[in-house]
């Protein structure tokens, strides 16, 4: 109470704190107390479904902590039928594969959720709609509701649900990658030319100097992060499909690094330059090695984790956990691009189109009102027409759920034998392929205005 409403508190304080307390049932604009600043009513409800799903991503990560996982026999009925699926005798303890069937059905809830919604919010124009105090409010009636498809999950019968449920995870998550992709070319761009920015309004070399250090970190990184694939994910002797795909990307990340300092390029776009091809080769090659520790080869990666009922990691024995280096730089990057969808409006309009994202003309009208009657609460600047298009962000959610569902199991699935839980190829490909795909993206930005010369690019 001090902190929001200072040390001049009476009783007429707590009437206002009950008010906002009980908001949590009703609209945004209404959540926040006196202590927070005032925000977006857009800005606000993002960032709620945000925490949404991030509570459903904690969940997932202690269900599959090897001390939990296997405490989820416990739960009725969750172990039964195992054997229809897994193929696993009565001797074998199914505990050994819980986690994994945890996360997929924690990930189908949220999935649901943001399904749901998505349906809900199609064609929304303006906070005007009835529909929108469904976006904007009701957020303990939503959490309930998440709970409870998360409940229903639970229950559902194994069945072919695992197997099936993996591909929709796979399709899923490659267009998140995409969708990670488009946000990052977008970063990169903004970055540069706000130091480029900086550099001439100052006149200091100093941002030069800023901007020349950092591409050579990320330049330099990738060689080393190169090297240590070679190293440790190839051999002298077989291992060639890892070797074909560390080269590929090494020689198209040479490609659009030196188109990005072309003469005609910078012509056409002043502004790019090897920042942006330094980050989106870092970020390649990130890829690149997550593809590579889900090559099932145990020579060609020392990273493979084999869960089955005769070898090391058997049902019987201590679980090995699903972390590894790659899982976890995958999981920031999902946080950050995840925040960066909810907070962020791009300064260029073709990414906002891309996004379905725009800035709203109602927005410094709210803000003012809010200002003036001195509350600091969420304003709705959406009175005029949306900022943003409901319903893909909700399916950008959903896509995000998948994605974060398929890098905790470490894209995992049980074989056609059905004994054993392994990774199969499909993840190589699919995540190679969306570096390839983030790279002709990278490159098309650089050559359309060359291509297209008619249309704006600014």
């Amino acid at each position: 109470l001090g902190t929001c409403f200072g040390d001049n508190f009476d009783p007429s304080d707590a009437a206002m704190l009950s008010l906002q307390v009980s908001c949590l049932c009703g609209s945004a604009p209404c959540l926040l107390c006196g202590c927070c600043p005032s925000a977006k009513n857009s800005t606000v409800s993002r960032l709620l479904f945000t925490f949404f799903l991030f509570l459903g991503t904690l969940v997932s990560i202690i269900m599959i902590i090897p001390g939990v996982e296997k405490e989820l026999h416990k739960l009725p009925g969750f172990c039964e039928g195992s054997g229809s699926v897994l193929g696993v005798q009565t001797h074998v303890d199914c505990s050994s594969f819980l986690g994994h069937k945890a996360v997929y059905r924690m990930g189908f809830a949220m999935a649901a959720f943001f399904f749901l919604f998505a349906l809900l919010m199609v064609c929304m124009r303006s906070s005007k709609d009835p529909r929108a105090a469904v976006q904007n409010g009701f957020w303990f009636f939503k959490f309930l509701v998440l709970v409870g498809i998360t409940v229903g999950a639970f229950y559902i019968p194994d069945g072919a649900f695992t197997s099936v449920w993996f591909y929709f995870g796979v399709v899923g998550s490659f267009l998140f990658i995409l969708i990670q992709l488009v946000l990052l070319i977008d970063f990169a761009h903004s970055w540069s030319q706000l130091w480029l920015h900086n550099a001439g309004e100052s006149n200091a070399k100093g941002w030069y100097a800023a901007l020349y250090i950092i591409t050579f970190i990320f330049y330099a990184t990738s060689i080393a992060a190169i090297v240590l694939l070679y190293i440790y994910y190839t051999k002298p002797e077989g291992c060639t499909e890892g070797k074909v795909l560390i080269s590929i990307n090494l020689i198209l990340c040479l490609i659009i690094s030196a188109v990005s300092i072309l003469p005609k390029i910078q012509d056409a776009q002043p502004h790019s330059g090897l920042l942006q091809a330094s980050l989106i080769t870092l970020y390649t090659i990130y890829v690149t090695w997550s593809a590579l520790a889900n090559v099932p080869t145990q020579t060609c990666n020392p990273t493979l984790l084999v869960r089955n009922s005769t070898g090391s990691a058997t049902a019987t024995q201590p679980l090995t956990t699903w972390w590894d280096a790659p899982s976890i730089v995958g999981l920031i990057i999902f946080i950050l691009c995840t925040l960066f969808i909810s907070v962020r409006s791009s300064d260029h309009p073709q990414v906002n189109k891309l996004m379905l994202t725009e800035e709203s003309p109602a927005g410094a009208g709210g803000e003012a009102a809010a200002v003036e009657s001195g509350l600091h609460r969420a304003y709705d600047n959406e009175q005029d027409g949306v900022s943003y298009n409901y319903t893909f962000f909700h399916l950008c959610l959903l896509l995000a759920a998948l994605y974060i569902m398929m890098t905790l199991t470490n894209w995992y699935r049980p074989e056609e034998s059905l004994r054993v839980l392994t990774s199969p190829w499909t993840a190589v490909w699919v995540k190679i392929c969306s570096s390839w795909a983030g790279l002709l993206l990278y490159l098309w930005t650089l050559v359309a205005p060359l291509v297209l010369p008619n249309r704006d690019f600014s």
